[in-house]
């Protein structure tokens, strides 16, 4: 039923076209917009149907430009961009699912007319609601005539990047950021990711951390970043030189979720993710010590802080991962910064009650909310990782005098969940076919310097054996 109407909706959008009112045309736009919302009428639809749509378009345009210009009374500017939105939407339909009329709207140069139409827009002074649902539409049009046709999402590419992007990414209606996004999202392959490097081009993903971080539009932005921003780490270490500290805890935030996914990673992502690690590795052991700012109550918000806790918080879940794992455990530098970072924290709390002090007992809500709460926990699960089955890591320990250190942060914190049990996985990785590790910590619980109830509580036992102390693993029994 729907398919037998078009040619005569067709044919009377054609006479619209040519010498109707505004009215008819939009009359003759709205009955095509809905016949589009079904798949056959689609297929049908022929290349004059849409040169049609192409001339109401420019003509409204022009209306629209000399409206604004000229402020000429004449020119019914509301009716005019009800039409253009009229016309976008019945585009937007037209398109979804349909390669055929992706391509000849394509080919008859409608992308590039509604960039240059986008523009004028913008270049409006109002902020109607009849312009901004023009805008919306002709942005939700240009995201499906991109929708997987890579001809297009070039086309666009070629007449919107960057300007357009830059343009509506900082747009102050939330839905066309959103729209811009989706575009934008669309368009982008690794070939284009690479166009952002350029110091010209790289304000367009700056405003897209911006957006992500404000959460205008948390979905497409979210996805930009992570599918696609994240594949170049070139690009990321690019962004992260021109970011706030702010931005830097969103960015690495981003990073987070992307590593935390349970996908199967291909050699290529691998590769990727350990470029990142060597990156994110550096940066921590540059700022790790910024976490000391923290003993000030008054600076418990120090922005270059929360970036040293984050950045831990990415590199201990990437050395949950093994391929990623194996690469920080050779990587020169960050076991000792991890171990410098944990005994000066340590220090800090004993010389003076700050969050970095060992505490049974909550003071209340803002302690509980610290930035800081958990930072010598994930320091010392950091240390167990880059020890796991690892003999130079754990020899390296014991040469920092590590082991003592970690043993006495065996204890409930609660300004540090789980420390005990960070402490039980790294002593038991340390100690892990090393005898020199096992002999240490055995000769200290003879000395009074490790709690035997503790080593009980790792499943721990020191035993004489031919006048040597040994550390045995043993079960522990069914309570």
């Amino acid at each position: 039923m729907a398919a037998a109407a078009l040619p005569a909706l067709a044919a009377r959008l054609g006479r619209a076209a040519a010498a109707g009112s505004a009215a008819a045309r939009l009359d003759s736009v709205r009955a095509l917009t809905a016949l589009f919302r079904e798949a056959q009428p689609r297929e049908m639809a022929e290349e004059s149907l849409f040169q049609n749509l192409l001339e109401i378009l420019m003509k409204a345009s022009s209306e629209i430009e000399q409206a604004y210009k000229e402020s000429c009374e004449s020119v019914d500017v509301d009716t005019c961009l009800l039409l253009v939105a009229e016309c976008f939407r019945c585009l937007r339909n037209a398109c979804i699912e349909c390669a055929k009329n992706q391509h000849v709207m394509r080919n008859l140069g409608l992308i590039a007319t509604s960039v240059r139409l986008i523009k004028v827009l913008h270049g409006a002074q109002m902020k109607q609601e009849s312009l901004l649902t023009a805008f919306r539409c002709s942005l939700q049009f240009l995201g499906n005539i991109a929708a997987g046709n890579g001809d297009s999402q070039n086309s666009i590419w070629k007449c919107a990047f960057p300007d357009l992007f830059l343009t509506c990414l900082t747009y102050s209606d939330e839905k066309i950021v959103a729209y811009c996004c989706m575009v934008l999202f669309t368009c982008l392959n690794s070939e284009k990711v690479r166009d952002l490097l350029d110091p010209g081009n790289l304000t367009v993903p700056l405003h897209v951390l911006k957006v992500y971080k404000e959460e205008l539009e948390t979905e497409w932005s979210f996805l930009i970043v992570t599918d696609h921003l994240l594949k170049c780490p070139e690009l990321v270490k690019a962004l992260y030189a021109k970011l706030s500290n702010q931005e830097r805890v969103t960015l690495l935030e981003l990073i987070m979720a992307k590593i935390s996914e349970n996908n199967p990673v291909t050699s290529e992502e691998m590769t990727v993710f350990l470029r990142h690690a060597d990156f994110l590795a550096g940066c921590f052991q540059e700022k790790s010590q910024a976490v000391l700012k923290l003993t000030s109550a008054a600076d418990a918000k120090d922005e270059e802080a929360l970036v040293a806790i984050r950045l831990l918080d990415v590199l201990c879940e990437m050395t949950s991962t093994s391929g990623q794992l194996e690469h920080l455990q050779a990587l020169p530098g960050l076991l000792e910064t991890a171990v410098d970072t944990l005994r000066l924290t340590h220090l800090a709390g004993k010389q003076a009650a700050n969050i970095f002090t060992a505490t049974q007992v909550m003071t209340g809500q803002e302690e509980i909310s610290h930035p800081a709460v958990g930072f010598k926990s994930h320091l010392i699960r950091l240390i167990g990782n880059l020890c796991y089955k690892n003999k130079e890591n754990q020899d390296k320990i014991f040469q920092l005098d590590g082991i003592p250190l970690i043993l006495d942060n065996c204890t409930i914190d609660d300004n540090n969940p789980f420390v005990n049990q960070w402490a039980v996985y790294a002593i038991r990785n340390l100690t892990e076919q090393n005898e020199r590790n096992q002999q240490l910590i055995a000769q200290m619980e003879e000395r009074g310097l490790a709690d035997s109830s503790l080593l009980d509580s790792m499943g721990l036992k020191i035993e004489k054996q031919d006048d040597k102390l040994v550390l045995r693993c043993v079960r522990k029994k069914p309570s």
